[in-house]
């Protein structure tokens, strides 16, 4: 059995009766927390608009957590870079390894990029998610219904936040040519289309990890696998398309200097009896996790996502503790609370 490393996924969120700055000092804690009981990695995910989480900006929190830690890898799950431009984004992770070089994981999201339909090619052949009977795969894994984001896309919450977040008239960059300009900015071989060269300082050359997030097997799962990136699938945001994400990335995939073969994390979402986020983090230290919870767990209130990557060989995401793979790792993505007066 392979030792499988851990990872958290932090939303920073507000407890009930607390407030923003608690929260802040809770993950930095946690995170402190995480780097003693030898996590691997820990992110912090970007959302907006929503009163129960203050994980607006993933690169401040993440300037903010490295500063307070030494050795655990830290990065973004993920950048929105529907609202976003791959100059930013270098500029800002480019800063943060020149404090901290080497330490970094740039994860990217399309969020509130251009719709896009999938390829045909990289869902076509069966793959993991032909296996799927009764709403659930061989070995256990629950994939429940589909469900349409239209009615969610075009809800009048989310055209104000589109609104607030981008600049008047403003349009998304095609998002297959925005990683390619980050991999380009990063590496120093950027080219405007009249043959000018951009170099970012700091930013360029950075030992930025960069790795693509997605939830089904259209573009994000394409544009990682064709450029040879890991990429994350995101069980916990859309569990009925998360084979499909893992099949259109496998199927997409292509030997880079970064992978010579697909490096896949999916999570998964795990409910434990109440406790303390210290408990939380302890129950879940580097070992083959169990979606059970440990006894004798102390009171408050916890919630994790727990996520793992496979080699291309590996079988289905069980719903249980995995089976050890070659280059297998197994991540919990915490959301832990500490419990309120």
């Amino acid at each position: 059995m392979t030792t499988t490393p851990l990872t958290v996924l932090d939303l920073v969120p507000i407890s009930s009766g607390s407030n923003a700055t608690q929260a802040l000092r809770n993950s930095i804690d946690l995170a402190q927390q995480t780097e003693r009981l030898g996590y691997a990695r820990y992110w912090f995910a970007e959302h907006h608009l929503n009163p129960g989480v203050a994980g607006t900006s993933p690169a401040v929190v993440l300037a903010l957590t490295a500063a307070a830690t030494s050795t655990i890898r830290l990065g973004s799950g993920a950048v929105q870079m529907g609202h976003r431009t791959a100059l930013s984004t270098v500029e800002e992770f480019g800063l943060l390894d020149a404090l901290h070089p080497g330490r970094f994981d740039l994860g990217l999201g399309r969020s509130g990029g251009r719709p896009r339909e999938p390829k045909a090619p990289a869902l076509a052949g069966g793959g993991a998610a032909a296996t799927v009977v009764g709403g659930r795969t061989p070995n256990g894994l629950l994939i429940p219904p589909r469900f349409s984001i239209q009615r969610l896309l075009g809800s009048p919450r989310f055209v104000m936040q589109r609104r607030l977040l981008q600049l008047p008239h403003a349009e998304p960059q095609d998002y297959t040519e925005q990683v390619s300009d980050v991999l380009a900015l990063i590496a120093g071989t950027y080219r405007s289309p009249e043959g000018e060269e951009a170099h970012v300082i700091p930013g360029e050359g950075a030992a930025l990890q960069v790795w693509i997030l997605g939830s089904s097997g259209g573009e994000s799962a394409e544009v990682a696998g064709d450029k040879g990136l890991r990429f994350a699938a995101n069980y916990h945001v859309s569990p009925a398309t998360v084979l499909e994400a893992v099949d259109g990335y496998r199927a997409a995939f292509r030997p880079s200097e970064v992978l010579r073969q697909p490096y896949v994390s999916v999570s998964r979402l795990v409910s434990w009896p109440p406790a303390t986020a210290y408990g939380c983090a302890a129950s879940a230290r580097p070992k083959a996790p169990s979606s059970s919870p440990p006894p004798n767990r102390p009171a408050g209130t916890c919630g994790a996502r727990l996520t793992a990557s496979w080699s291309p060989t590996a079988s289905t995401p069980s719903s249980s503790a995995p089976r050890a793979r070659s280059r297998t790792s197994w991540n919990v993505s915490a959301t832990p609370r500490k419990p309120t007066s």
